[in-house]
C-alpha cells in the first residue's frame, strides 16, 4: 500500500513541476468518472449551452493549474477524484446561474407581472385570467422598490448574497424580505409553490 501512495505522491510532485507525462497520467486516472458526472450534472437544460467535454477540459485546466500553484494538498488518488468531481459540480452550477441570469425579465418584453403570471398554470376561463393578471399587476405596483428589485433579481437566478452585494444591503435583511414576499405571493394565490 505504501508503494502505491509513494508512487502517487511522486506523480503529483512531477505534475507540479509541469511534467507532461505525469499530467497525462493524472488525467487518465480520474477522467472517466469526471466525464460521467459532467454528463449527469449538465442535464437536459444545460446541454444545449455547455458541452460536457468542455466542462471536463475546464476542470483539467483548473486542477493542473491548482497543482502547479500548490493550492491543493493531495495525498491519495481518492482525494484527486473527489476534488475533480467537486470542480465539475461547481462549474456546472456556475454555468446554470449564468444561464439563468441571461433570462432576465424585460429582455424578451416580459415585465415582472408577466413573469409572475407565467409561474403558475394558465387559467382556463378568460375572465379568471384577466382578474388574476389584474391582481398580480396591483401587487407588483404596491411593492416597495427594494422588494421589487429583490423579486426581479431572485427570479433572474441571483442568489440572496449576490443581490445583497449588488444592492448594498444586508443579506439577512433580504432573506427576511424575500420570505415575506413569498408569503405575500402565496396569500394572493400567485406562485403558491415558490
Amino acid at each position: 500500500m505504501t508503494a502505491a501512495v509513494d508512487d502517487f505522491a511522486e506523480l503529483i510532485r512531477k505534475a507540479r513541476t509541469g511534467d507532461a507525462a505525469a499530467i497525462a497520467e493524472i488525467v487518465r486516472r480520474y477522467e472517466p468518472e469526471v466525464r460521467l458526472v459532467a454528463r449527469l450534472r449538465l442535464g437536459a437544460a444545460l446541454r444545449p449551452y455547455l458541452d460536457s467535454v468542455d466542462l471536463v477540459q475546464s476542470v483539467h485546466k483548473s486542477l493542473i493549474r491548482g497543482l502547479q500553484d500548490e493550492r491543493f494538498e493531495i495525498a491519495r488518488p481518492e482525494q484527486l477524484v473527489a476534488l475533480a468531481l467537486t470542480m465539475v459540480r461547481r462549474k456546472a452550477a456556475k454555468a446554470w446561474r449564468k444561464l439563468q441570469r441571461q433570462k432576465r425579465p424585460g429582455d424578451a418584453g416580459d415585465s415582472l407581472p408577466d413573469v409572475l403570471v407565467n409561474l403558475i398554470t394558465p387559467q382556463t376561463d378568460p375572465a379568471e385570467e384577466v382578474a388574476f393578471r389584474d391582481a398580480v399587476e396591483r401587487l407588483c405596483r404596491d411593492l416597495e422598490p427594494l422588494d421589487k428589485q429583490l423579486l426581479e433579481k431572485n427570479l433572474q437566478g441571483y442568489r440572496t448574497a449576490e443581490i445583497a452585494r449588488e444592492l448594498g444591503v444586508s443579506g439577512d435583511l433580504l432573506r427576511v424580505r424575500l420570505s415575506r414576499l413569498r408569503a405575500k405571493l402565496r396569500a394572493a394565490g400567485i406562485a403558491e409553490d415558490w
